[in-house]
């Protein structure tokens, strides 16, 4: 039956193109006053698309010297408008929309009604082509008053509407009725898992950049400068071990960071502790609301906190290596909120970053001196899952605070710096409330303090109350109150911290007694974009008496190519002794854009009031030269200097390695050149042997994946089941580059450490739609360093196909159907046809059972236990289940009442 139906509908096509073909060739096509014919040269076949929904079956359409022409009954019958076309009178007549809204379109007449609006029809407004009328899109959006316009790339024709219109809501409420079933949770747990054991030694991956540069200064004399960082990641004594080198300016090693640890998201490390981290050598403690601040230094942690969890609800702490000559920006929800460049110890540091309530993606991207560009992204979410379901989450660890495990040199500071520990426990009491307490023994302007914090967590609506109270052992006291909040698009941030009895922590330093801030994040529309718009206000208190406000405004606007944020700060100072200091205020402007191939960076930052005399701008262009290369070309000034400098720079990327030279000329006569080598090597996932790549190896994941045909099922490669080349992987949702090499290998760089990702093969992508992937993936949690391998078998592929009935002989129309593997995983979905009929496509071989979706079910009245065995095979690839037979709901409920 499903047969003769496709053969029916395919001669009725091919019956249309024939005739179609045959109706150009015979009969005289129109030629208006440009001279142009319809050819087939010409001809569209669009998609006519609202948002995520198709509409109709499609709309033909040509491309003419004045645009593009679409055939006037296909958009009739997408857009189910209520006009008829009377081919013998030229005329087509109906409404659009309302009633009250009518269309007339007379040919003889060359005039068009619409509504109270009258227009000429002019000489190429509407062509006669042998389907019909194909009238100039631009002419059918004017006398319909629906904006249509053409994607030529992608042959869609794209409507947008500020309101939706019937034919919108219509094929929304038929996506709903499609969408039954309630769409499942994507459970990486329940998929297949790949694991890499841990070994006594895994051969590290090590990334290394080296940079040499000449200097002559006119002001700071001539120098030649000299340095590297390696950066190492493998596995030691069955735990993961990264470590890195840097040195100074003269090549000299300057320090060496190493660490030796253990990381897993599903907490299964030490047995009864269900640790999900921990790691000795150099580490980062935990931020506190009262009293610590994340710091840096040699010492061991442990934790069964979630990897991906902040320390604090309201804030977190983003810390990493930063070469010399690199800056950094922190973006959050695509906003620009802080710059950093190299401290002392070759870190940047963005601390006690404020979370907004709801979603939070940070990006970091990191700039090298010669063009590279590191992108990090990381997703916090901030709402209930700030609080332990029911669970107890803890937390400890001390450290040597800004101490490398091993220093080459003392590096001054004002304040000794010595021994800290933190330990702490929190506790979900419901699913809105949470406790937490924690001890500190920590060493402040040289002098050790221990103290004792309590917070209480509560979920209130949409936001987030957190009230918390310290004690140190001299006396002073600490409490703080902290509000995230919601409303509706309005993210709001309250936060009061006020100490007593010269209360002094990380919190509350150089006299510091109280400090207060709101802030107010807020989107508003921009014609079809949006602007989002930020508001900070702070106020400080000392107790020597001096306090100080500070506001921050910041906006950022994006339009196709191109986004500006801009940002002012003001402070304001108050003193008890003498004059005020005077204001200042700064505004500092981030844009980026793209212009053709040129893609644009500017900085800049102008002291607009106060003593500052820091302002300082830079525009860097970049672009794409031939092959793997890419200039860089930069232009600044620095006001304090009162220097303003231009540069140039190439960068080539090879399969091993990445080289970039960068000359730059400073309007005093300063000269400097530079030139920086940049490449990975580590052991070769593939079999043995070494690579060497300019891709990232050290810090990121690796997999090597092997696709071969299952040939007995098993899912184990055997000897003589063939390797499968040229097969495209997925990454999550995502298409990666990599692809089976001859010996059905592929090996995939560059993956998030501790993320667990789905690696799959794209069955969308396969030449042949027979062969089909076996398993829907493997989930892996990439280790930085080490490659895990994975199998990813393949299988021929059949088909599986029915007819569903109700017990009263009726066809069931719209019901959703399941495929099921005989591992219980949901394969494949469809729906039954108005006869009945349904079609699974594409099913590798192996058992499965075919069960109704139990909400369509129910939402039709019928049985949702009902299950059939189908095996697609060798013998059978296609298997025909007949007709299967469901019972309606209430006898099938009756029947299991009176049953044994």
């Amino acid at each position: 039956m499903r047969w003769g139906r496709l053969i029916v509908a395919a001669l009725a096509l091919a019956g249309l193109g024939s005739a179609s073909a045959e109706a150009a060739d015979s009969a005289p096509a129109a030629v208006v006053g440009d001279g142009w014919t319809p050819t087939a040269d010409d001809s569209w076949l669009f998609d006519l698309r609202s948002g995520q929904y198709r509409l109709g079956g499609g709309v033909r359409g040509f491309q003419t010297p004045q645009g593009v022409c679409v055939d006037l009954g296909d958009m009739i019958l997408a857009l189910d408008l209520a006009v008829r076309i009377d081919r013998k009178l030229r005329r087509a007549s109906g409404w659009v929309l309302d009633e009250r809204r009518t269309l007339t379109i007379d040919r003889d007449a060359a005039t068009v009604r619409a509504g109270t609006e009258t227009h000429r029809i002019g000489p190429s407004d509407i062509r006669d082509t042998a389907a019909g009328w194909c009238v100039d899109l631009e002419r059918l959006t004017e006398w319909l008053g629906i904006p249509v316009a053409a994607d030529l790339p992608n042959a869609v024709l794209r409507l947008d509407t500020s309101e939706k219109l019937p034919f919108q809501l219509a094929a929304e409420r038929r996506a709903r009725a499609a969408g039954l079933r309630p769409a499942a949770d994507f459970d990486l747990a329940s998929l297949p898992q790949a694991t890499r054991p841990y070994r006594l030694w895994a051969t590290p991956s090590v990334d290394v950049v080296a940079s040499a540069a000449a200097v002559d200064d006119r002001r700071g004399g001539s120098y030649v400068q000299a340095r590297y960082e390696i950066f190492a990641a493998g596995e030691a004594l069955k735990h993961s071990f990264d470590a890195r080198l840097a040195s100074d300016e003269e090549g000299v090693p300057d320090s060496l960071r190493l660490r030796l640890y253990r990381t897993d998201p599903a907490g299964q490390l030490l047995g009864a502790l269900r640790a999900t981290h921990y790691a000795a050598g150099d580490v980062n403690l935990l931020a506190t609301g009262l009293v610590a601040q994340s710091v840096p230094g040699r010492g061991a942690v442990l934790t069964n906190r979630p990897v991906e969890r902040p320390d604090a609800f309201d804030k977190t702490s983003f810390r990493g290596d930063l070469p010399a000559g690199w800056d950094a920006e922190l973006y959050r929800n695509g906003q620009l909120l802080a710059f950093a460049t190299p401290n002392g110890d070759g870190r940047y540091e963005f601390l006690d970053v404020p979370l907004q309530y709801g979603t939070n993606r940070f990006e970091i991207v990191l700039y090298g001196s010669q063009g590279q560009i590191r992108r990090e992204i990381k997703q916090l979410q901030v709402g209930t899952d700030s609080i332990p379901p029911r669970e107890t989450w803890y937390w400890a660890g001390f450290a040597q605070e800004d101490t490398d495990l091993i220093g080459f040199g003392d590096r001054p500071s004002v304040w000794r710096r010595g021994w800290r520990g933190t330990a702490g426990i929190e506790r979900g009491l419901d699913t809105r409330t949470s406790v937490a307490g924690y001890a500190h023994s920590l060493l402040i302007e040289n002098v050790r303090r221990s103290y004792a914090e309590l917070a209480l967590r509560r979920a209130i609506g949409p936001s987030l109350i957190e009230a918390a109270g310290a004690y140190a052992d001299d006396g002073g006291r600490a409490a703080r109150l902290s509000w995230l909040a919601a409303v509706g698009d309005t993210y709001v941030r309250a936060d009061a911290m006020r100490g007593w009895g010269g209360f002094v922590s990380d919190r509350f330093v150089g006299g510091v007694t109280g400090l207060y801030s709101l802030s107010v994040d807020q989107s508003l529309a921009l014609g079809r974009g949006v602007l989002p718009l930020h508001f900070d206000l702070s106020h400080t208190t000392r107790a020597s008496g001096i306090s100080s406000l500070t506001a921050t405004g910041r906006a950022s606007v994006s339009a196709r190519a191109m986004s500006f944020t801009g940002q002012l700060d003001w402070t304001e100072s108050h003193t008890p002794f003498g004059p005020d200091p005077p204001d200042t205020l700064t505004a500092t402007l981030l844009a980026n854009a793209r212009i053709g191939r040129v893609r644009l960076r500017g900085e800049a930052r102008f002291a607009l009031a106060g003593e500052s005399s820091d302002s300082r701008a830079a525009l860097i262009a970049e672009w794409a030269g031939a092959g793997e290369a890419e200039w860089r070309a930069e232009l600044g000034y620095d006001e304090g200097l009162a220097r303003a400098r231009a540069g140039v720079g190439y960068t080539r990327r090879f399969n091993r390695l990445q080289l970039s030279g960068f000359g730059e000329v400073a309007s005093d006569g300063s000269l400097g050149a530079s030139l920086s080598l940049a490449f990975s090597f580590g052991p070769d996932p593939r079999g043995g042997g070494w690579r060497v790549s300019s891709e990232k190896l050290g810090g990121r994941g690796q997999l090597l994946a092997d696709v071969f045909m299952d040939d007995n099922g098993d899912g184990v490669r055997q000897a003589g089941e063939a390797p499968v080349a040229g097969v495209p992987l997925t990454a999550g949702q995502m298409a990666l580059d990599a692809a089976t090499d001859a010996r059905g290998e592929a090996v995939v760089d560059g993956l998030e450490p501790w993320r667990p990702v789905l690696i799959g093969i794209d069955a969308g992508s396969l030449p042949d739609p027979y062969v089909q992937p076996a398993l829907p993936g493997v989930v892996v949690t990439p280790r930085p360093g080490v490659a895990t391998r994975i199998v990813l078998p393949m299988r021929a592929a059949g088909e599986i196909e029915g007819v569903v009935r109700r017990g009263g002989g009726n066809p069931v129309e719209g019901l959703s159907l399941e495929l099921v593997d005989a591992e219980g995983r949901v394969r494949a979905a469809t729906l039954s046809e108005f006869d009945g009929y349904f079609l699974f496509e594409k099913v590798p071989y192996g058992r499965y059972i075919v069960r109704p979706a139990k909400a369509s079910a129910a939402a039709l009245r019928l049985d949702p236990c009902f299950a059939v065995a189908a095996v697609p095979g060798t013998a059978a690839p296609r298997v025909r289940l007949g007709t299967l037979v469901l019972e309606p709901l209430t006898q099938s409920l009756a029947a299991m009442a009176s049953g044994p």
